[in-house]
């Protein structure tokens, strides 16, 4: 990125100041061009040729065979998180079976991608959505709303052994996957493109923000995932309601920490840590009761419980770490 400095000048009533060259001839600038000027949220500017669209389709093209089948799945999720609107799959030699299926098992994983043509050697996909009708927040709390259903049906596992709940949370831990996905090419958009940026109403800092939420929230979905495992052996425990404790408390973070980002509200923040002190107080009370009774069957029973909750704990920081995010009073509040 290249910085200019120009001094400003005054001209009767107006501040004028002059463009850098290099910029003025690679987009074709002449006398009486007009140019668009945004004021962005954190007080600077954006100027764009008037003439430009910024709806330019981008496209890639993914060279078919690849050594490894791998490679292929890694690449169409690489140019679909970098932007691209059209991802061509150019074979030198006809597409086989096994890899044609990979390509749609890829593609159906990711929120807008969709194949419009393919013939013997090449396969061509495109995304389908208009970046500036995708919101953020939205995006986020789709995530949100899909994770605490993943944690609600886990808190049933200690009632219900069914099998069929397990494969569900499993199964909605790829759509929490695919949103995860479409947040990261929306932010990295706007990256990108600042005219987009503009529009979504997010600031470099919560570009950023929003990226780091999005993978805790993706973290936290696959703990819920590996959860399930510890579920099975706890019913019996002599330790159960301080398991449920444990439970209640981590769903009560996750509610708090993602409202407390979303509305940027540090009350809500500093609930979320008091919340997680409590939760390392049940782990210090069950692991002192697991010693006490080494040996014992209310030993094995207190081991149980602790590991349930030492897995509960590494969602819990998920929790906390989004709660980080919300900036303090004095970068929020505006100045006097």
């Amino acid at each position: 990125m290249q910085t200019y400095v120009r001094r400003l000048q005054k001209i009767a009533s107006s501040l004028l100041i002059s463009l850098p060259k290099v910029w003025v001839i690679k987009n074709d600038l002449d006398k009486g061009s007009t140019i668009l000027i945004e004021v962005n949220q954190d007080n600077s500017l954006t100027m764009t040729p008037s003439t430009s669209t910024g709806d330019s389709i981008k496209e890639v093209s993914i060279p078919y065979p690849q050594t490894v089948a791998l490679d292929l799945t890694n690449l169409i999720y690489g140019a679909y998180l970098l932007g691209y609107d059209i991802i061509r799959i150019r074979g030198k030699s006809p597409i086989t079976y096994e890899d044609r299926e990979l390509i749609r098992r890829t593609t159906r994983k990711l929120v807008g991608l969709e194949i419009v043509d393919e013939d013997g050697s090449n396969i061509v996909s495109q995304f389908l959505l208009d970046a500036n009708t995708l919101d953020p927040v939205k995006i986020l709390r789709r995530m949100n709303g899909i994770v605490a259903g993943m944690y609600h049906d886990s808190l049933n596992l200690l009632d219900n052994k069914e099998k069929s709940i397990a494969l569900s949370i499993a199964s909605r831990d790829d759509e929490v996957d695919r949103q995860y996905f479409l947040l990261v090419r929306l932010i990295r958009s706007a990256i990108i493109e600042k005219k987009l940026a503009t529009k979504l109403n997010l600031s470099n800092i919560d570009i950023l923000d929003y990226r780091i939420a999005a993978n805790h929230l993706e973290t936290a979905g696959d703990y819920i995932s590996d959860l399930i495992s510890s579920m099975y052996d706890i019913s019996t425990s002599n330790y159960i309601n301080t398991v449920v404790e444990a439970q209640r408390l981590v769903l009560k973070m996750q509610e708090k920490s993602i409202s407390a980002f979303i509305n940027q509200n540090i009350i809500e923040s500093a609930d979320v840590v008091r919340m997680y002190d409590r939760l390392k107080v049940l782990m210090k009370t069950l692991n002192l009761s697991s010693v006490k009774d080494n040996g014992s069957n209310n030993s094995q029973s207190a081991f149980m419980a602790l590991n349930l909750i030492y897995s509960l704990d590494k969602i819990a920081k998920c929790w906390v770490d989004v709660s980080d995010l919300v900036k303090p009073f004095y970068m929020t509040a505006p100045l006097k």
